[in-house]
């Protein structure tokens, strides 16, 4: 089967030492000051448009049939995630005169600017609820721990209200049960023209988890299939967009053409999960569950984005199954998307690096670093314990709505801790300094998500915790910064004991005052960070995409 894999694809195998014959939920500053003086249309301007498409010649007929139903059932988990969000879009979009401003609300799914902290960009509209559209929007924390219903965290139920003003659950399948039905009846359709009997499997399963909200089954067909062209990742999946308590998952959906050989490369990884889990420098009650080694690494095209992980910021790779069970027995995939995060590479970091970064270091600042460092981003969710050390549950039920931001910390100050132990055992090649530098132009990058997000919250953290133990330095002149490599070896290492040690320990108290003192942006970074928005860099992508942009 022909592969057409660009020349920067080549040349991170080059890197690797490897021959070649041929995935972050991403979100930005919070400074609402600067976001009441910019206009729509400048906020709009900020977005880089991308076209997603691929070599279609690598699929069969049968393949190039299925791909419309399958933008079809995404367009559904769009319309989810629109109520979920936000509620009508139609009735928000009536409302709305301004074209850009439209297009800003499209791109936000709703009328708050989700890379300036939330801040409300339609005029009349208030803050938006921490808990979205998940529970009633005048319900408290209290009247929530007094509510007694088994499924009231549950990641596939909504709260209501009923006709007295008292609390109770209904399903996912229940709320939408019309949308569910489509969904699922178009997944069907798509697997009578699935070549592969473990997709096709996998969709027919995926179809009944939708109208039960019982995941288990498919989430562990999808873990068994090794040899599909086609992937899609479909339902309610992440917890970001649920702020009140990281309970409540958000429907999104990802249609993947996945580059076979490619991803059978990278695989060799995965081995080195229970040797490198041994090693974590924290105590060894921190590290003593066994990471699942059934794990794949896959490279992508993504030709299609929609519901949770189109909202603002693009998600460039997935680390998946969420569900804590799935993990421990077979481990997750980690689906690196290469053309998204070669477009974020191409016109986000490389001018961010030509600005920040010290002219001494900044030829460090690679692709295939980039690529590398994010690969082991997703690998390192596998990294640490699922379940608190002292009774408390699972990290993620312990933490509540901080688990998210501080799970993100740990998988990339964990993915540069793989980096560098897989580059000391001569199975990473190149200099050790592109990961390091890139790794901090990253950070400016990333951190311009801010506060209303995980990824952006976990990059402020590390930022300020780097500059404590003088990780770099700062050339007040220039106002470039240059990598202190052993300095950032260490703040690498005593950083990820931090955060292991408060997931272990289900720390919820210590996880606040983290973000309390570490996440937030100081007036020095704001500075900088305002010269890059000056200098009229994205922040993100924003994306041509559907049937016609593929050619179908």
């Amino acid at each position: 089967m022909r592969h057409n894999i660009p020349v920067y694809v080549l040349s991170f195998f080059v890197l690797l030492g490897v021959s070649c014959n041929n995935s972050n939920k991403e979100e930005a500053t919070n400074n609402e000051n600067q976001n009441t003086e910019m206009t729509v249309q400048k906020k709009l301007d900020e977005y880089a448009e991308f076209a997603l498409t691929t070599d279609m010649t690598v699929l069969s007929e049968n393949q190039k049939k299925m791909i419309p139903l399958l933008i079809d059932v995404a367009k559904i988990m769009d319309e989810l995630f629109w109520k979920e969000a936000y509620g009508s879009k139609s009735q928000l979009m009536q409302g709305i005169e301004d074209e850009a401003t439209r297009q800003f609300a499209t791109i936000n799914y709703g009328p708050w600017d989700r890379l300036r902290g939330d801040a409300p960009f339609v005029e009349g509209v208030g803050p938006k609820p921490a808990g979205a559209q998940y529970y009633p929007v005048d319900m408290s924390k209290q009247e929530f721990e007094a509510f007694e219903d088994a499924n009231k965290a549950s990641l596939y139920t909504l709260i209501k209200r009923n006709e007295n003003g008292q609390l109770y659950t209904v399903w996912f399948h229940e709320a939408f049960s019309e949308q569910i039905k489509k969904a699922a009846s178009l997944l069907r359709q798509a697997s009578e023209l699935a070549d592969d009997e473990g997709f096709k499997t996998y969709l027919n399963l995926r179809a009944d988890a939708l109208l039960s909200d019982d995941y288990l089954a498919s989430d562990m067909s999808w873990m068994e299939m090794k040899s599909n062209q086609i992937d899609f990742v479909v339902g309610p999946i992440e917890n970001y967009e649920d702020k009140l308590y990281n309970y409540k998952a958000a429907h999104e959906a990802y249609v993947l053409v996945k580059d076979l050989e490619w991803s059978e490369r990278l695989a060799k990884y995965i081995s080195f999960l229970p040797e490198l889990q041994e090693g974590l420098p924290v105590d060894k009650a921190y590290k003593s569950e066994n990471p699942g080694t059934d794990s794949d690494l896959n490279a992508y095209d993504v030709i299609y984005y929609a519901g949770d992980c189109n909202a603002g910021s693009k998600t460039i790779a997935i680390n998946l199954p969420n569900d804590e069970r799935v993990q421990l027995e077979k481990g997750t995939r980690r689906l690196q998307l290469k053309n998204a995060m070669k477009a974020k590479f191409d016109k986000i970091m490389v001018p961010i690096a030509g600005l920040l970064i010290d002219e001494s270091q900044r030829s460090h600042v690679t692709f295939d670093a980039f690529f590398a460092n994010t690969m082991f981003h997703e690998v390192a969710h596998g990294l640490g314990v699922k379940n608190t050390i002292n009774g408390n549950g699972t990290v993620r039920k312990a933490l509540k709505e901080r688990s998210s931001a501080l799970e993100e910390g740990k998988a990339d100050i964990l993915g540069l801790y793989m980096v560098t132990q897989l580059h000391e055992k001569g199975e990473l090649a190149g200099d050790l300094m592109d990961y390091y530098t890139t790794f901090l132009a990253g950070i400016f990058r990333s951190v311009r998500f801010g506060a209303s997000s995980a990824h952006g919250k976990a990059n402020m953290v590390r930022f300020n915790y780097f500059k404590e133990k003088d990780a770099f330095s700062y050339d007040e002149t220039r106002g470039t910064y240059t990598v202190n490599y052993e300095n950032f070896r260490e703040a690498m290492n005593s950083l990820s004991a931090k955060i292991l040690t408060l997931q272990g320990d289900g720390d919820y108290e210590g996880v606040g005052k983290l973000f309390e003192e570490m996440g937030v942006i100081k007036p020095d970074l704001q500075k900088d960070l305002d010269r890059v928005s000056e200098a009229g860099i994205p922040r993100d992508i924003v994306f041509k995409q559907g049937v016609e942009v593929l050619g179908l």
